[in-house]
């Protein structure tokens, strides 16, 4: 079995570990992975679950870490936002925000714009927030989110 092949597996078995809540086994698995072949995906899982304990500037650098094994992956610097935003640094986490919306392989692509438009609401921006929330409809159409926030935010601004 090839290097990548073997790290993929392990990245995937690490996420459902995550998604069940086991964070420990998880980050294991996605340091083996990382170990077989450093990948962008890899590091961006890792600093995800490493957010879950808190380790919120590791998480960060390891999204740095995925953005510099493939810039076109967009999860990281939408998780670099997210981050920021949690830190209360929501001027640095904008840049990032609007990277992962130009980063060519993404998904969930609505994301970025979601969490830029809580942003312009945080700052009271709300046209700018109505029309990030409208972006995130118009590729993600049955976001209820989105809808919630376009629907208040149009009363709000009317």
């Amino acid at each position: 079995m090839g290097k990548r092949i073997k790290a993929d597996e392990l990245c995937d078995e690490a996420t459902r570990l995550l998604m069940s809540g086991e964070v420990d086994s998880a980050i294991e698995l996605l340091n083996r992975s990382l170990a077989e072949e450093p990948t962008a995906e890899a590091f961006t899982y890792r600093g995800w679950a490493r957010s879950f304990k808190k380790e919120i500037e590791e998480a960060i650098e390891d999204c740095q870490r995925a953005i510099d094994t493939d810039p076109t992956f967009g999860n990281p610097y939408n998780d670099i936002g997210c981050y920021l935003i949690q830190l209360g640094r929501l001027d640095e986490a904008i840049p990032w925000l609007q990277k992962a919306k130009l980063a060519p392989r993404y998904e969930p692509r609505h994301f970025p714009y979601l969490n830029l438009g809580r942003i312009y609401v945080a700052r009271g921006m709300l046209v700018e927030a109505l029309a990030e929330f409208r972006a995130a409809l118009e590729i993600r159409p049955d976001d209820q989110s989105a809808r919630v926030a376009v629907d208040t935010l149009r009363l709000s601004i009317n």
